[in-house]
């Protein structure tokens, strides 16, 4: 269960810190790759479009967690 406990947090880690590097790309380019001016307006749906993206590894996150919660309940109590 301890295996499981440290996956999960590595993959939280790795999945939050991908997602906030990726954010701070898109904040701080100026220009686009179709050479595009960025203006705050698409900034922001730029970062959205990216939180969308984001959204299924983060409910498998959620469903991780209750399970990984779950199951250390059931161990404390069977000890």
């Amino acid at each position: 269960m301890k295996v499981s406990w440290i996956l999960w947090w590595i993959l939280t880690v790795i999945e939050l810190g991908s997602f906030i590097l990726m954010a701070i790309f898109l904040w701080f380019r100026e220009i686009d790759a179709t050479g595009a001016v960025q203006t705050t307006e698409l900034k922001w749906m730029s970062i959205g479009m990216v939180a969308t993206l984001f959204i299924m590894p983060f409910l498998t996150q959620i469903v991780w967690l209750i399970i990984n919660i779950i199951t250390s309940k059931k161990m404390k109590t069977q000890q």
